[in-house]
């Protein structure tokens, strides 16, 4: 191998380390109930089924945002977003900050996760 090749396989190993640990490990929803200071202000993945979706989008507006909840089959914990909610039943995967006491409109939810990003999973 010529030197540039070996430069590019190095730097893609590189790469995908750095990307690899910047990822947060997927976890369960019993687990992050069960070691929630473990969790807490920490950001966490969890992927599963929207069983219940509260939100408000106002068209050609920035107005959008709420609450879902999310069940993975092992429990199931309050989303909190600032973009659009999913539908009930859509299959999903969250990115986000565990939170303790999480208000939203005025009612305490308890235990939720602050969404950074979402997936929407394929069929």
């Amino acid at each position: 191998m010529n030197y540039q090749t070996k430069s590019l396989i190095a730097v893609l190993i590189v790469l995908t380390a750095m990307f690899a640990a910047a990822c947060p490990e997927r976890k369960s929803i019993a687990d992050i109930e069960s070691n929630t200071s473990k969790y807490l202000n920490k950001e966490v993945a969890v992927a599963g089924v929207v069983k219940d979706s509260y939100g408000i989008n106002v068209p050609l507006t920035n107005i959008r945002g709420g609450v879902y909840k999310i069940d993975d089959g092992t429990g199931s914990i309050w989303i909190f977003t600032e973009n659009s909610v999913p539908t009930k039943g859509a299959r999903i995967g969250v990115k986000g900050r565990v939170q303790n006491g999480v208000n939203y409109n005025g009612k305490n939810y308890g235990l939720g996760i602050y969404e950074n990003d979402r997936r929407f999973a394929g069929k």
